[in-house]
């Protein structure tokens, strides 16, 4: 793909399209009360692989040419676009390779190889993953599929603000999304289907690249001493410049988020949504019950995936207090 290649609105209605013709259905647009305020989640938790990632791993997929589908695909995981680009493989007969961390949740693990993929394991921290995935690259051939950094990816994930826009009703659109946020490819997406929504970036606390980045005007990385989270699905060593360049004067000022608020609103959405929601898949809500972005009765709230651990949920259920 041409370096020159910009993600676009005209994208991300053209790959709604496409998903439409998969037939793969709208996820929920579900009421909510948050802090006495009336507004919506989106459940992307119920998509066929558990995660929004279906949408842009779909998307480019589908544009791949008849040479690239023949020589198969390379993508970079923790676990959900792993799942995304397996799914989208494995419908089109196409060969894929995920470099996933040892310490992916072994749930994504086992989910990525049930679906037919082949994976590469690297350690985190200890190893740079775009340096396995070139690799692996230059040892099979294939194409990347970059999980944020791609702009038909990042096309592919705003057909969500579609999707929203269409469920909202009559006359009425997103004000604002609420979305959580590792490289900022959903953001992005997001930013460029719906131009007039505000955009709100929320990221695990210590591991804010995006928002830092948007701040300074220039792609921070993480580096060395990240801290812990369990946040998994929001561990970025940084974004790319197609994602800065789009969110840059779109985007609202970052947020970030606890673990211990993470857990809350896993326990909420479990309690009020009926939902089962991973760490990653929960921070949005997180930064919305605990105050930390403004809500009205338009603003929608990504719930992005929910492939979590059935015992490790359990075990968070029961240690919280109530709702």
């Amino acid at each position: 793909m041409s370096a020159a290649r910009q993600p676009t609105a005209e994208g991300t209605l053209a790959a709604l399209q496409s998903l439409q013709e998969l037939g793969l259905p709208m996820t929920p647009l579900l009421p909510v009360t948050i802090r006495g305020v009336n507004c919506f989640a989106k459940a992307e938790s119920l998509q066929p692989i558990g995660a929004f990632k279906i949408r842009g791993a779909w998307w480019r997929l589908v544009n791949l040419t008849d040479e690239e589908a023949r020589r198969g695909v390379v993508a970079v995981s923790s676990g959900n676009h792993a799942q995304g680009v397996a799914w989208a493989a494995k419908r089109l007969g196409i060969r894929a390779t995920i470099v996933m961390p040892r310490d992916a949740p072994r749930v994504k693990l086992d989910a990525t190889r049930e679906l037919g993929a082949e994976i590469v394991l690297y350690e985190r921290p200890g190893e740079d993953r775009d340096e396995v995935a070139a690799r692996v690259l230059k040892e099979r051939g294939g194409a990347l599929v970059h999980a944020f950094g791609d702009p038909l990816v990042i096309e592919g994930q705003g057909s969500a603000a579609h999707e929203a826009n269409a469920q909202m009703g009559f006359r009425r659109r997103p004000s604002r999304f609420v979305v959580c946020c590792g490289g900022g490819g959903l953001a992005a997406g997001l930013a460029l289907a719906n131009p007039d929504a505000a955009i709100h970036i929320v990221e695990p606390e210590g591991w804010d690249v995006v928002g830092r980045s948007l701040a300074s005007g220039e792609i921070v990385r993480m580096g060395d001493g990240a801290p812990k989270t369990i946040c998994d699905a929001l561990q970025p060593d940084a974004t790319k410049p197609m994602n800065l360049g789009v969110l840059r004067g779109r985007a609202e000022p970052g947020v970030s988020v606890t673990d211990e608020e993470v857990r809350t609103a896993q326990r909420f959405a479990f309690a009020k949504l009926r939902l089962v929601l991973e760490p990653g898949g929960a921070a949005a809500l997180a930064a919305a019950l605990a105050g930390k972005v403004p809500l009205d009765e338009d603003t929608v709230i990504m719930l992005t995936g929910g492939n979590t651990d059935a015992a490790r949920f359990a075990a968070m259920l029961t240690e919280g207090a109530e709702v």
